[in-house]
């Protein structure tokens, strides 16, 4: 079987929905929280295991000996550590054949917070020693377009990261990378950095959404201290503006802009620029 965990967020569902191109339904195995939230998918023939990270009991019965499983990391910032060994520790107990996790770009030589809790995973996988592959996802185009609102609103893109390039990709080209992987051979061991084919600047993304808009929009670099103000004063969580003003610094130090054709090879086309996810946005 192969194995999805996270299977009804929005990566999970585009990972489901390649594997269902490229292999039978009964294959198929998703792993939820929610039984109600994955009714479609047992509807298509995806066998439904129910369990949840943060208890390590449910997780017993969610793998099984030969699987490969997808461990697609948990959105709880700050309790992803331990919920991510609960998911190793039962996938090595249940003897899967190979455990791919979706870490971040750089792996180890990501030093900002946010890459922190993947590193321990990535570690943990290894400790395990477990056959693994490690699906390194760089920043989602997804991440920017699906805030446009504001953006639109204000007439501005408003970050830290200064001249600092973003090789985002979409949600679904790293979905197809998950796919290519779950339904491939000789992927075990290696460690994917995957990126879009093009890094950009925020001046140019501004520039872009206003090209498509058809409206003036300017890109506003501002201080970390301004930067995490502001996200505060829209209602953000102080833990969580912390998160995203460090991501952006990261930004700044060219930590995001990598462009290794891993992704690009791995799906087997060029990714998708962010321009089309642009145009996507404004259409919804």
């Amino acid at each position: 079987m192969i194995v999805v965990t996270g299977a009804t967020g929005k990566l999970g569902r585009h990972v489901i929905d390649g594997l269902l191109e490229k292999v039978p339904a009964a294959e198929v195995a998703a792993v939820v929280r929610d039984k109600g939230k994955a009714a479609d998918l047992a509807a298509r023939g995806v066998e439904l295991r129910i369990a949840d990270y943060s208890e390590p009991e449910t997780l017993k019965g969610a793998f099984g000996a030969g699987d490969k499983a997808l461990l697609i990391s948990g959105s709880e910032v700050g309790r992803r550590v331990a919920q991510h060994r609960a998911v190793v520790d039962a996938a090595a107990a249940a003897g899967v054949a190979l455990l791919a996790y979706t870490g971040v770009l750089g792996g180890p030589e990501a030093d900002f917070e946010l890459a922190a809790e993947h590193k321990a995973t990535e570690q943990a996988i290894l400790d395990s020693g477990l056959p693994y592959v490690f699906l390194r996802n760089g920043w989602y185009h997804e991440n920017y377009t699906e805030n446009l609102a504001p953006v639109l609103e204000h007439g501005a893109v408003v970050a830290g990261a200064g001249e600092g390039r973003v090789a985002s990709a979409a949600r679904a080209d790293y979905a197809a990378a998950a796919v290519a992987v779950l339904t491939g051979e000789g992927h075990e061991g290696r460690a994917y950095e995957l990126s879009g084919d093009t890094a950009w600047s925020f001046a140019e993304y501004a520039a872009e959404v206003g090209r498509q808009s058809g409206k003036a929009i300017a890109y506003s670099s501002v201080p970390a201290d301004a930067h995490r103000e502001i996200l505060t004063g829209a209602g953000l969580p102080e833990p969580l503006a912390d998160i995203f003003v460090d991501v952006d610094v990261a930004i700044g130090r060219g930590l995001l802009e990598r462009t290794s054709g891993d992704l690009s090879r791995l799906i087997g086309r060029p990714t998708m620029p962010v321009s089309e996810a642009i145009a996507a946005a404004l259409k919804d």
